[in-house]
């Protein structure tokens, strides 16, 4: 007989709420002002919390911008996949797996480019960071079954393959001289990219 899940105390409900208040927080004044622009002290203010316990559920600014983003990264990346389903090709099925990462990274692109930042250089022992880093290795792995599928390549090498895939779109998506590319000419940068390196 399976055993159903306890229900939350209090304490832990409590906290879930403080979590959801500043995500939602910290979500909107990212969007609305571009996270450089936007102090702890208005997050937490914004959630009707105190900066000491905003600071017990993430230790910087960047870890903010970290929990934020990778709430929508991975409902991104839950949108690519199922994007992946009305393409045919290998190479449209990585674009549309990879478009709704562009379009999640640019919403605000100063804040998509610190993200980007964050995940390699900040701490990987913080949590916020680790997450970040499966979403990326989630996506590594959604790329490599598209080519195992679509292009039958063998698995060891669509792992690497994927690996440099990930690298191309990060790069582009980083790169100061795309700032003020679109979307579009972004993906199109990474279409041609990505054709050059497909097995023939």
């Amino acid at each position: 007989m399976p055993v159903e899940p306890q229900p939350l105390g209090r304490r832990e409900r409590n906290k879930q709420a403080k979590l959801e208040r500043i995500t939602a927080a910290a979500s909107q004044l990212f969007a609305e002002y571009g996270v450089d622009e936007v102090t702890t002290q208005q997050i937490a203010d914004a959630a009707d919390i105190g900066t000491g316990t905003l600071f017990l559920y993430a230790k910087t600014k960047g870890e903010l911008l970290l929990l934020v983003q990778n709430l929508h990264y991975a409902a991104a990346l839950e949108r690519g996949r199922a994007a992946v389903a009305d393409t045919e090709t290998a190479l449209d099925g990585m674009l549309a797996l990879i478009a709704e990462v562009v379009d999640c990274n640019r919403v605000q692109v100063e804040n998509g480019r610190t993200y980007l930042r964050e995940m390699v250089f900040g701490d990987p022992s913080e949590p916020h960071h680790a997450e970040a880093l499966s979403i990326v290795a989630q996506t590594q792995q959604a790329v490599a079954e598209i080519l195992v599928e679509r292009a039958q390549v063998a698995a060891p090498e669509a792992a690497t393959l994927a690996g440099v895939v990930s690298a191309i779109m990060f790069m582009d998506l980083a790169a100061s001289v795309n700032v003020g590319a679109s979307n579009q000419e972004i993906l199109a940068q990474i279409r041609t990219q990505l054709a050059a390196i497909l097995p023939r």
